[in-house]
């Protein structure tokens, strides 16, 4: 359970309409606080806003392509008002997963605009008020495929690592304050969007991590910043973090072609 009164009463979500975001919203929602809701598509954005009222919650909604240039000014004038004590930035996918050359750099620009640049602002615009009022927390959603380069995610790997090492040093710098900060490193999530990427969750030896569980795991560790990983899988990201990197990436990419049936 989060306590509402040490961060404040409205939580603001950036892709908080399915999967781990939903469940995000549906255990704050349970634990008191209220909601400001963003996402692209606007049907299962609604869906989770209802069942969030359901539970007593106000929420608010914002359908949004956050890649947009008017996105962020949009998001500023739906929270203007609002005192804003969690924001969660779940938004981060890979939106091109072709191999680095076989893809317009636009749509690597893209990746980066969507993982970096509008965590910036959002973390910006929202951090800077709490670290005043000496109270608040920002929980940044990270992965796996940061812990070591892979195919396809040329771009995507480098822009989850800077999300880690982000949220780290923004721990550092706000840990004095009373503004806690966690970075919430997923594996392999049984969400919409990686069922619709065709992802296989039953091959052999895959390890698969429900939403809610995950969702669970961040709330539960806001304040143990300044990173936390969820789904059991610290042992594989402390194996893929050693000093041989040939050896690391390329057994990492064997595995991943045997689990896919690639080879």
């Amino acid at each position: 359970m989060v306590d509402v009164a040490k961060y404040g009463p409205w939580a603001v979500i950036a892709g908080g309409s399915e999967g781990v975001g939903a469940e995000f919203a549906q255990q704050l929602a349970a634990d008191g606080f209220n909601l400001v809701l963003i996402a692209r598509k606007p049907k299962p954005l609604e869906e989770t806003a209802q069942r969030c009222r359901e539970l007593g919650a106000q929420v608010r909604t914002l359908a949004v392509d956050l890649i947009d240039a008017d996105a962020m000014s949009a998001i500023a004038g739906q929270t203007a008002e609002l005192q804003v004590g969690l924001l969660i930035y779940n938004a981060g996918a890979n939106t091109c997963s072709a191999t680095f050359l076989d893809a317009p750099l636009t749509d690597f620009v893209r990746v980066i605009d969507l993982n970096v640049h509008r965590m910036l602002e959002l973390v910006h615009h929202f951090a800077g008020p709490m670290r005043s009022r000496r109270r608040g927390a920002i929980l940044l959603v990270g992965s796996m495929v940061a812990t070591h380069g892979s195919m396809r995610h040329s771009v995507y790997s480098g822009v989850k690592a800077f999300s880690r090492l982000f949220a780290e040093s923004l721990w550092l710098e706000l840990r004095d304050y009373g503004v806690d900060v966690l970075e919430l490193v997923l594996g392999v999530t049984r969400t919409p969007a990686m069922q619709r990427v065709g992802l296989n969750f039953d091959a052999p030896g895959l390890a698969v991590s429900e939403p809610r569980d995950v969702a669970r795991e961040g709330l539960a560790n806001l304040a143990n910043g300044p990173v936390f990983i969820a789904g059991g899988n610290a042992g594989a990201v402390h194996r893929g973090s050693g000093p041989d990197r040939a050896a690391i990436i390329l057994g990492a990419h064997r595995t991943i072609q045997e689990l896919l049936g690639q080879r």
